[in-house]
């Protein structure tokens, strides 16, 4: 394998990541909007039915907990073939600390679907602690990307 491509995919993981961050804010967005439909008075509930916002943070979320494990694993990938070996320091294992919070959020769906509100009240809590976790996760690796281009 070309050496350029070697280099290449130090960027691919970041990449990903800062797209998935972005996703992050939308998946947030439609729950917000989710829940108003749900809590909010009847005249917000009008105005916001038709946007089927629990529809889309359910099918955006699933998107969301897809990429992020294919991005996670991607990035211990590149990792090792750029390395031989892994790097075990706060970002990766913050990171699969942000993938499972991620899957133990999507698996509160079905309760969450009978009116679980401890439930939701977890699911959101997994959110909002993972997205508060993406943002030093996005630091920190920028850090890491400076190194591997000689910024640093």
């Amino acid at each position: 394998m070309p050496e350029s491509l070697f280099f290449s995919l130090n960027f691919v993981h970041p990449l990903m990541e800062w797209a998935l961050l972005g996703l992050g804010g939308w998946v947030l967005y439609l729950g917000i909007n989710a829940k108003k439909v749900r809590t909010g008075t009847s005249e917000q509930r009008k105005a916001l039915v038709s946007g089927k916002f629990a529809q889309r943070h359910f099918l955006w979320g699933s998107l969301f907990l897809a990429a992020m494990v294919v991005g996670n694993l991607g990035g211990m990938v590149v990792t090792y073939i750029n390395n031989e070996k892994l790097f075990v320091d706060a970002h990766l294992l913050v990171g699969l600390l942000m993938s499972g919070m991620a899957a133990v959020g999507a698996a509160l769906s079905p309760l969450m679907l009978r009116g679980s509100q401890t439930a939701r009240k977890i699911h959101v809590a997994m959110g909002m602690g993972m997205l508060s976790l993406f943002l030093w996760q996005a630091v920190t690796g920028m850090e890491i990307l400076n190194k591997i281009v000689g910024l640093d």
